[in-house]
């Protein structure tokens, strides 16, 4: 049976005699020692960089969430929040706001919808190393929980960090491992975040926090056969997640109890979900000293992150003709390839927007043909574009032994011409990732294109979320991401 030990965060002992409220020491679990580091963290042990990262990725999953509203993208999200409560004024406890959306509804409802919005249009970060959306599993719970405790921005951006650490540690973990059987990471992971971000700001003690962790472990959930079918149930997950980890805070504070050792245990998360042990020490190694946070990729392409390389290689050769072009031939890593490659006919005639969005031979012909590749690219009505279809039938690849997780994979690519010619390109990593980082005016410009909102109200949002730590509360913020009606 693997256990962690309390000298596992970099021979820190900071948190290993931290006294629970009902006065005994809190099991030495890895969920008991993650709590307690979350729980004695604080603005100042953050570094700047780190902080400032953070704030980024918050502003960049407002931006996604803003565009999902605007381009009615996911619907159903912000119905089904708002009819799980009554009708809610600005001054109604319990009750946060839907971004983008303006309304109000119960906290877990607001976080499940914001959850499904920041991820919707799949333009949202991912953390390469666990291969998840780190901030669709942080913002919506941050935000809602911060809404209701009326916590200020130290207190979410503090929380938001903590939620950033376990959500990545736990996808990094396995590399590749949840989605390789089946499931969604950023579901099955990003429940605990959720769970750890509201315990934080609603004030629990550690006891409380694991047994909220150990809740939230019975919810994590998140399968991948959306991928088979064209569905857009990959949309929910996040939302899913965010809800469930509120509850669970919920639960554990009304009593409920959950398992400490809901990680390492005989069933618990990597041997029931994986087949596999972990060493306690992946998950919580150098807490404090090593920050995740710094290691998640901002997205310039609205699609999958495992195309992202490849994309950005083709982009290299821009501008070219689609009709003088016999074949684009990439080279990925194994990993990608039953994700954005495979079955061939569904990736060259995409059902769906959604679907295409996870098929790197339409990406491909899009962006050669529009010459580029954003949220418009995806509208239903050109999924049937004879040229994309036919310039996508000539993309072929091969696969490469690159070694590491695939979304840290360079992407090559080389485009034979009709008449002979070949054309090659490489890149060591994709935009955005952290060794070719997006700046902060770069994400301004993301977030300006994808909601369509004035320049004066982009200026104020963004202000507002990189300037998140000296918010007394997060009602500015949250009335500045409505979209115009």
């Amino acid at each position: 049976m693997l256990t962690a030990t309390p000298d596992l965060r970099g021979g820190s002992d900071a948190y290993s005699n931290t006294i629970c409220d009902s006065g005994r020491l809190p099991t030495m679990t890895v969920a008991g020692d993650f709590a307690a580091w979350a729980l004695d963290l604080r603005l100042d042990d953050i570094p700047e960089d780190v902080q400032a990262a953070a704030c980024r990725q918050l502003l960049d999953g407002i931006g996604c969430a803003v565009a999902a509203v605007r381009g009615d993208a996911a619907p159903y999200a912000t119905s089904v929040a708002t009819a799980l409560g009554a009708a809610a004024t600005a001054s109604t406890p319990g009750f946060a706001t839907i971004i983008g959306d303006g309304r109000r509804a119960p906290a877990v409802a607001a976080a499940f919808a914001n959850g499904v919005l920041v991820h919707a249009l799949d333009f949202d970060d991912t953390h390469a190393g666990g291969l998840v959306h780190a901030t669709a599993a942080v913002l919506p719970t941050a935000f809602a929980a911060g809404e209701e405790r009326v916590a200020d921005g130290q207190e979410v951006l503090t929380a938001a960090v903590a939620g950033y650490e376990l959500v990545c540690r736990l996808g990094a973990a396995v590399p590749h491992g949840f989605h390789a059987r089946g499931f969604h990471a950023t579901s099955v992971c990003g429940v605990f975040a959720s769970a750890l971000v509201s315990a934080r700001l609603s004030g629990l003690d550690v006891d409380l926090v694991v047994n909220a962790l150990g809740i939230a472990g019975s919810c994590a959930s998140g399968s991948l056969e959306f991928l088979h079918t064209g569905a857009t149930t990959k949309q929910l997950h996040p939302g899913l997640a965010a809800l469930n980890g509120m509850v669970a805070v919920r639960l554990a504070t009304d009593g409920a109890e959950g398992p400490g050792s809901i990680f390492e245990g005989e069933y618990g998360l990597f041997r029931t979900y994986l087949g596999v042990d972990v060493d306690a020490k992946r998950l919580t190694d150098d807490l404090g000293n090593r920050w995740e946070t710094r290691e998640i990729t901002i997205k310039p392409y609205p699609v999958c992150q495992l195309s992202h390389a490849a994309l950005d290689a083709l982009r290299c050769l821009l501008p070219l003709d689609g009709t003088t072009i016999d074949e684009i031939r990439f080279r990925v890593h194994t990993d990608s390839t039953p994700i954005v490659l495979e079955p061939a006919n569904l990736k060259v005639r995409p059902r769906s927007s959604y679907e295409a969005k996870f098929s790197l031979p339409w990406c491909a012909a899009a962006l050669v043909v529009d010459g580029d590749l954003t949220i418009h690219s995806f509208e239903p009505e050109r999924l049937t574009q004879e040229p994309v279809r036919r310039l996508a039938a000539r993309v072929s690849y091969e696969e490469a032994s690159y070694g590491g997780v695939p979304a840290d994979a360079p992407g090559d690519v080389t485009v034979t011409l009709s008449d002979g010619r070949k054309l090659e390109a490489s890149v060591e990593v994709s935009r955005g990732h952290p060794r070719n980082p997006m700046t902060e005016e770069d994400v301004i410009g993301k977030l300006a294109g994808a909601t369509g909102l004035s320049s004066g109200r982009v200026e104020t949002l963004a202000g507002l979320a990189l300037g998140l730590s000296a918010q007394p509360t997060l009602e500015p913020l949250l009335t500045a991401t409505r979209y115009p009606t």
